[in-house]
C-alpha cells in the first residue's frame, strides 16, 4: 500500500484540508482535487490508489465521476461521502461499484478504516491481475498438444485416460505433462490446476 495515493475530491476547501491532514497524519499519501472535472483532467498522470469523493458537487457529482472512472480506469476503489439525506444516492453509488460510503459528519477512525480497507483490496486486485497476466503468457507459450494435456489434467483426468483420448501412449503423456509443469512454472499438480483456473478459467 506504500505506493498508493488517496485522492480526495471535494469542492469544500475546509473538507479537503481536514481530510488531507487526517490521512497524512495516519501515514497515507494524499492528493486533493477541488472538483471531479479537475481530477479527471489529471487522471492520466496521477498515481494509482483510492478515491474519496463527495457525492454532491457542482459541474459533476460523485456518481457521474465514478461511472466515468469505471470506463477510464476500472478497478480503482471509490469511497463516497454523503450528507444527511443522500443515502439513496450512496446506495446507487454502491450498486455502481463504490466500495463504501460514509455519512458526514463521520468519525475519523471510520474513514481511516474504510480507506485502508479499500487500499488493501486494490493491492490484492492488482496482484491478482499481475498473476493472471503471467499465467496467460505461460499458457500462450504451450504447444497445441500441451494445451490439450493441460485441459485434461485440469479436468482431473488420469494419464491413461488422457493417452486414450489423444491417441498417444501414457509415457508420451508423462513427457507432455512434465513439459507443461516446467513451462507453467508449477511445482505440483494442485498448483498447476490453481493457475489454470485463475480468473474463472483462464485456460479456455
Amino acid at each position: 500500500m506504500a505506493d498508493r495515493v488517496v485522492h480526495v475530491i471535494d469542492d469544500d476547501e475546509d473538507v479537503r484540508q481536514s481530510l488531507a491532514f487526517l490521512l497524512s497524519t495516519a501515514g497515507l499519501a494524499v492528493r486533493v482535487h477541488d472538483s471531479a472535472v479537475a481530477f479527471l483532467q489529471v487522471l492520466p498522470e496521477i498515481q494509482e490508489g483510492c478515491i474519496v469523493t463527495d457525492i454532491r458537487m457542482p459541474d459533476m457529482d460523485g456518481l457521474t465521476l465514478q461511472r466515468q472512472l469505471g470506463e477510464l480506469r476500472p478497478g480503482w476503489p471509490v469511497i463516497v461521502m454523503t450528507g444527511h439525506g443522500d443515502v439513496p444516492l450512496a446506495v446507487e453509488a454502491m450498486k455502481a461499484g463504490a466500495v463504501d460510503f460514509i455519512e458526514k459528519p463521520f468519525d475519523d477512525e471510520v474513514l481511516l478504516s474504510a480507506v485502508r480497507s479499500a487500499l488493501a483490496r486494490h493491492s490484492k486486485d492488482s496482484e491478482r491481475e499481475a498473476r493472471t497476466a503471467a499465467v496467460r503468457e505461460r499458457i500462450a507459450k504451450l504447444s497445441e498438444r500441451e494445451r490439450e494435456v493441460l485441459d485434461r489434467l485440469v479436468d482431473g483426468k488420469a494419464n491413461k485416460v488422457i493417452a486414450y483420448e489423444l491417441g498417444i501412449s501414457p509415457r508420451t503423456v508423462e513427457v507432455y505433462r512434465a513439459n507443461v509443469m516446467t513451462k507453467m512454472q508449477a511445482d505440483s499438480l494442485s498448483e498447476l490446476v490453481r493457475m489454470a483456473l485463475l480468473d474463472g478459467g483462464v485456460r479456455r
